[in-house]
């Protein structure tokens, strides 16, 4: 509700803590004063320090008052370790101790699951023994945060977002026998974290991130049974880390990069000692050790070679003893250099260093003098993970000079005096996610700049002057489709763009006229106008290219060119003697393989996945002696032929996953080859034959690669199979053959020295009796097969029921059926009667027969399935030339004029002649004439004004496609307009006038904008700082003069284009539209500029009181007889606008839904999900917690999670057991339940019975003189039952349970006097509340 303010002062009061985040959702904030308060300056408010620095210009003297150590300080300049909070501090809180708001809490457990929290709730029951908060925002668990609640045995945290652990935020929990933390960002177990938990059994630190195990992590946790540290980065476990585990039972390390060198060696003992590793823990490197399983390694192959165990040795320490810079304070894997006035980055940076910071504090701005990084600066430093280089003097940032850093995720760019980003600036950061660019030089971009930050989720851009030329025109489009907050930059040049969100300018403004072509960044590289180029890295990926696109920079080191139409591989790519990657991925080359790496000797890595490769030429690779990487994944490759990779010798990984490998004794060499180096990660399986099937090719044995007959394909006879019907009873029926072949047995693929001859089983067609040959279904191979020459007869064996006949089909047969009978075997009878199969018509009732069955019609309807409507005005009694009309069991007389009466019996009164003002009046468009004091006057309908009604005032654009047209005169060079919106869309044109030169009014993104195109191109134009789609009525004026066009919204400043061309060409003949324009037009106007195509919709809102210059204009000369899509008058509430529920207008353009029962939303769309329906609680009521679970609130004399366990303190189960409306009874069981009195229900008889709607059939009965009527036939009918609650309907009484809706229909009665008679009575058909009628 306060994301508009702008100004806020708390000065002066006695404020001592604020929550985090408070005023996170002001971005507008301009002006804030904190000063002259009590803030007290402990732990909670360390986040207040972070956020004032982000702020330079607000919170100005806002200082610390307590502690007495920190009493005077500015809350910006304290750092954040200075922020400390004690046992008792960290427990002071204005607030009460209760259950929080988004959380249950029942039993002594605070269930606050996935409710989008950012930070432990405060205050919480001190007799809590487990709180659930996973699936939540938290990111940090500050110091103490469970200490005051000394009963907890469990938390849940899993699943969110923590990165910072305090050391004592367990402490004194000596009770906990849960801790889980698995799913979160933990980094590291900082000392003393689980110190003094005697009593857990289960701690899940699984999927997070954690690099390090102190030694000393788990020295207390004696009891623990299962531990679980998979998934995380751990490369290494000190020596002695796991000894104090004295009760443990399961260890989960897996998915772990471990260095296996001889500081490891302790670990795989442990292992095999205590065989309790149950998730099978491998070594990453070294390369001999790799993908092997830790507890089966023999000791002595942990070796150290001197260059690896560095990062080993210090594991169980965390890296907190190496070395420091000069002048740098270093603590854990922090290095803090600031307030040095360091003017270069300093040297010998440590390796694992996770945050560097290089800031001084604002009021000390001239102490940093920074303004170039050398390359090669943060080379090795991949451990750091926060760079700050605020209030510095850097101007550019050049390719290399951020290179090493590699696990950075947060870069703090803030306050220096960059001009341009280019599309090297940030190469190899592609786990940055927070990039601050703020209060820079910034005028323009290189397309491409932040291409490479591919987990980029925060940007912030703000105070630069940006230039809204043609260079920055990709930023617009960037900005708008990709889903990161930035913070809304905006333009600062042109002038008339000046304020107005990047991405809220439509590209066509985005020009480089009137000399405004500066370009603070170098010129691009020349690079093919179909790609992109990154240094010398060329993508053409995805463009539909057949050919080599030009231009390519001579240095191109790596080209990818996937997803093209290329047919073969480009033999003009030998002239690129640099090149050492061509990426062929979905690459539609002909399904053979061919040599796509010129260079030899500097291919690395060549990836031929997912391509239709069949065959494998022997000499594919030779002399690829450097190629460590080769993919062949997801191809048709069956066999590989001996020696298609001894040239590899470097080949570390080799990728034939998804390929029909057909494992005989010719694939047997690959086995062996495989397997000796473990170049092949055990994903590759065999397709056949046989027992092979699905056999892995790493670790299946090379005997069982084995063949049987001829192994060479000696003829051209191929092997086939057929595919045949299989019947739905799994009964498999083919043809026989009456001859044989021999057949090798060859895989499905290419033949030949280069594969040029195709080979697969239905060369030749054998099949016969028109039969189309198909390899079967989920193989590759053929195995011998039929020819389809005899036709088996399947009703041999066949399983119809019932006397049914068999009919034979090819290979399946058909059950002909009896009348009685159906299925695909004949087995059910027909239940003629059954609601699906019911013939009878119009509510009339089915009898089964044994014949099958017979309607009994209701009144009105015959035939055999009451499907005619029986013509009752054949017997009509309709008098004086009144026309019968049938109807259902009756008829209507229609009589003529002047006659009345059920038969139209009695004829026309004498009628004297009068007169009335009105007669003379004629009032248009649908008005009603009424006299008013003797004068006629005339009732208008919505949207329509004048003395005759005669003006359309106001329309309301409902459709995507409607519009009006108007008289194109009324618009010329010099015009004021002025008219009044509504609406709540983004875009949609308002006004078009022209046709090759036009003027053009139109929503944008929210704001109005106005071009005008007077022969030149682009278009000028101007936008509105305020948005005006927030539904209420705004007024919009307009004028053009003097080679100017002004624009206001609501009276307010005018915006202005000058400068016009003098010599206009908009013709006054040409065609004025409202609200839209035909598609003949937005072609053409999309075109020119944009307008109208750019948005892509008509107007859709209200419009009302369109004057030009002066003139009130009719709208409804605009509108064409049958036209749709426009109507009059401005009401909100069209029809079906609520889906489920009632429409109400609110204000000009807005309307509320009041949703049906069992429907929710904000157009009552959406079907409400009750967790509770199906819940278990067994003496209880189901309380929901959210959509998908709930809580049992147990009645008195219960207890347990569902309410399952009785209280044996409670003697009389009627002493606890309360019924608001009704008396407690003892059932036979001797078990508490309540009567309820009439009217109400419920275990509690709390809730009064609903208004429903009771069906019921009877017949109607009316009094008629001294007679009783009723209906001949009984008649289905709902009745309005219960109780409505208080305030229905927006009442302040209690509402009425009446009929909502209901339909007429016409009865014949007989009555007791022996008459009869034809008269209509209300049907009900929908019950609900509504006002109760006054009594």
């Amino acid at each position: 509700a306060l994301r508009d303010l702008e100004v806020l002062t708390l000065n002066n009061n006695n404020i001592s803590r604020l929550s985090v985040a408070s005023f996170n959702h002001m971005p507008k904030l301009r002006t804030f004063r904190l000063h002259s308060n009590n803030l007290f300056c402990d732990c909670h408010v360390a986040w207040l320090s972070e956020w004032l620095r982000q702020r330079p210009r607000l919170g100005l003297y806002t200082q610390c008052m307590s502690p007495p150590t920190m009493r005077g300080h500015n809350v910006a300049e304290v750092q954040k370790k200075e922020f400390v909070c004690t046992g008792h501090q960290s427990s002071l809180s204005c607030s009460v101790l209760q259950c929080p708001d988004s959380c249950t809490c029942s039993n002594n457990i605070v269930d606050c699951r996935g409710k989008s929290l950012s930070e432990i709730p405060d205050n919480l029951p001190e007799t809590i023994t487990e709180i659930r908060l996973e699936q939540n925002s938290i990111k940090a668990i500050p110091a103490g945060a469970f200490s005051p609640y000394k009963k907890l045995r469990r938390i849940d945290l899993s699943n969110n977002q923590i990165s910072e652990l305090a050391p004592d935020a367990f402490q004194g929990l000596r009770s906990l026998n849960s801790l889980v933390l698995y799913g979160n960002k933990i980094t590291e177990i900082s000392k003393g974290l689980l110190e003094g938990l005697f009593s857990l059994q289960l701690l899940l630190l699984n999927a997070n991130k954690i690099a390090c195990l102190r030694v000393d992590a788990f020295q207390d946790l004696h009891n623990l049974n299962l531990l679980s540290l998979y998934d995380n980065k751990l490369q290494t476990i000190a020596k002695g880390t796991f000894a104090s585990l004295r009760a443990i039972q399961t260890l989960h390390l897996a998915q772990n990069p471990f260095i296996c060198d001889c500081h490891l060696k302790w670990l795989a003992d442990y292992l095999q000692d205590n065989p309790i590793e149950t998730s099978g823990a491998r070594c990453t490197s070294p390369r001999r050790l790799a993908n092997k399983r830790i507890g089966q390694i023999k000791s002595k192959k942990f070796r150290c070679s001197g260059t690896e165990d560095y990062r080993s040795k210090l594991g169980g320490d965390c890296f907190a003893d190496l070395a420091c810079p000069e002048k740098c304070r270093c603590e854990g894997t922090t290095v803090d250099c600031s307030n040095q006035k360091l003017t270069k980055i300093p040297e010998h940076i440590p390796q694992y260093t996770q945050e560097l910071q290089s800031m001084v504090p604002n009021d000390n701005l001239s102490n940093n003098r920074i303004s170039d990084i050398e390359e090669g600066t943060f080379e090795g430093a991949t451990g750091v993970n926060e760079l700050i280089l605020t209030s510095n003097r850097l101007e550019n940032i050049h390719q290399g000079m951020l290179q090493g850093l590699n696990g950075l995720r947060t870069l703090m760019l803030r306050s220096n005096r960059i001009r341009c980003v280019s599309n090297s600036s940030f190469v190899g950061l592609s786990s940055v996610r927070l990039l601050s660019l703020y209060d820079n030089l910034i005028t323009s971009m290189t397309p491409g700049a932040f291409d490479t930050l591919h987990a980029l989720s925060t940007l912030n851009l703000l105070a630069n002057p940006f230039n809204c030329n043609c260079h920055l025109a990709w930023l617009g489009d960037w900005l708008r489709r990709k889903r990161i907050v930035t913070g809304n930059p905006r333009c600062q040049n042109p002038y008339f763009l000046k304020e107005i969100p990047i991405q809220d300018v439509a590209a066509q403004d985005f020009t480089c006229d009137d000399g405004n072509d500066e370009n603070s960044c170098s010129p691009v590289l020349r690079c093919p106008a179909e790609c992109s180029c990154l240094d010398t890295v060329v993508r053409c990926s995805n463009k539909g290219l057949s050919t080599l696109p030009k231009g390519l920079p001579k240095d191109t080191t790596e080209l990818y060119l996937d997803g093209n139409q290329l047919t073969q591989v480009p033999v003009e790519l030998s002239n690129y003697k640099h090149l050492t990657l061509i990426w062929f991925l979905n690459f539609n080359v002909v399904p053979r393989l061919s040599v796509v790496c010129f260079n030899v000797s500097l291919c690395v890595c060549r990836i031929l996945s997912y391509n239709r490769l069949r065959c494998v030429p022997v000499r594919a690779f030779d002399g690829l002696k450097s190629l460590r990487l080769l993919s062949l994944h997801g191809n048709d490759i069956s066999v590989i032929p001996e020696g298609a990779f001894k040239d590899l010798a470097s080949l570390s990984h080799l990728a034939l996953g998804a390929n029909p490998l057909y494992c005989d004794c010719r694939m047997q060499w690959l086995s062996d080859w495989v397997q000796s180096g473990y170049r092949e990660p055990g994903i590759a399986r065999c397709a056949g034959p046989g027992d092979m099937t699905d056999k892995l090719l790493l670790t299946t044995p090379s005997k069982k690669f084995t063949c049987t007959g001829n192994t060479h394909l000696t003829h051209t006879h191929t092997p086939y199979t057929h595919t045949s019907y299989i019947h739905t009873h799994r009964q498999t029926h083919t043809y026989k053959h009456t001859h044989s072949h021999t057949l090798a047995d060859f895989p499905y693929g290419f033949k030949g020295q280069d594969c040029e001859e195709p080979l697969h089983a239905c060369i030749g067609n054998p099949c016969q009796n028109a039969g189309t040959c198909h390899l079967k279904e989920g193989e590759r191979f053929a195995e011998g097969g039929d020819v389809c020459e005899i036709n088996v007869d399947d009703c041999e064996d066949n399983d119809c029921e019932n006397n049914s006949t068999c009919v034979d089909g090819v290979n399946n047969y058909t059950c002909m059926c009896g009348l009685e009978y159906t299925g695909e075997l004949c087995e059910e009878k027909f239940d003629f009667c059954a609601p699906e199969l019911n013939p009878c018509q119009h509510d009339s009732k089915c009898i089964l027969t044994l014949q099958g069955y017979k309607c009994e019609c209701t009144p009105g309807y015959v035939g055999d399935q009451c499907e005619l409507d029986y013509d009752d005005c054949e017997e009509n009694k309709c008098q004086n030339g009144a026309q019968c009309i049938d109807a259902v069991n009756g008829y209507t007389c229609v009589c003529p004029e002047g006659y009345s009466g059920l038969f139209c019996e009695f004829s026309p009164p004498m009628v004297l002649p009068r007169t009335s003002p009105c007669d003379d009046h004629e009032c248009m468009n649908g008005a009603q004439c009424v006299v008013v004091e003797t004068d006629p006057r005339c009732q208008c309908l919505h949207g329509y004004e004048g003395e005759w009604c005669e003006t359309l005032a106001s329309v309301n654009f409902v459709n995507r496609r409607s519009y009006l047209q108007l008289p194109s005169s009324l618009i010329t060079p010099e015009t004021n307009i002025t008219l009044q919106i509504a609406t709540d869309e983004d875009s949609g044109v308002l006004l078009y006038k022209g046709d090759k030169d036009h003027i053009t009014i139109e929503l944008y993104r929210g704001r109005l904008r106005v071009s005008y195109h007077t022969g030149t191109n682009p278009a000028s134009a101007i936008y509105s700082v305020e948005t005006v789609n927030d539904g209420v009525f705004h007024v919009v004026e307009l004028v053009a003069s003097d080679q100017t066009v002004s624009l206001s919204i609501d009276g307010g400043p005018v915006k202005s284009i000058n400068s016009l061309s003098k010599q206009s060409t908009l013709s006054i003949d040409s065609p004025l539209y409202l609200g839209g324009m035909p598609d003949r037009w937005s072609v053409s106007a999309a075109l020119q500029s944009g307008v109208g195509g750019q948005n892509g919709t008509s107007f859709h809102g209200c419009l009302r009181n369109l004057y030009i210059n002066g003139q009130l204009q009719d709208l409804g000369a605009g509108l064409e007889q049958g036209q749709t899509g426009v109507e009059a008058g401005c009401q909100p509430c069209q029809a079906g606008v609520c889906g489920q529920g009632e429409c109400h207008p609110t204000g000009q353009r807005g309307f509320s839904c009041t949703c049906h029962p069992g429907w929710t939303g904000d157009r009552c769309q959406d079907q409400v999900n009750n967790p509770c329906d199906g819940n278990k609680c067994i003496h209880g009521s189901c309380l929901p917690i959210n959509s998908y679970s709930y809580s049992c609130r147990c009645q008195p004399g219960f207890l347990g999670v569902l309410c399952d366990e009785a209280d044996q303190e409670v003697l009389d189960p009627c002493q606890l057991t309360r019924c608001k409306h009704g008396k407690c009874r003892l059932s036979g069981l001797g078990k508490a339940y309540c009567q309820c009195n009439p009217g109400y229900m419920g275990d509690a008889c709390d809730r009064e019975v609903v208004c429903r709607g009771e069906r019921l059939r009877a017949v109607y009965q009316l009094q008629r003189g001294y007679s009783a009527c009723e209906t001949q036939e009984k008649v289905s009918r709902l009745e309005c039952r219960g109780s409505c609650p208080e305030g229905a309907e927006g009442g302040g009484g209690s509402g009425c349970c009446s009929p909502l809706r209901s339909k007429r229909r016409k009865y014949t009665f007989h009555c007791t006097d022996g008459s009869s008679f034809v008269q209509e009575v209300e049907k009900v058909v929908k019950c609900g509340c509504t006002k109760c009628p006054p009594s």
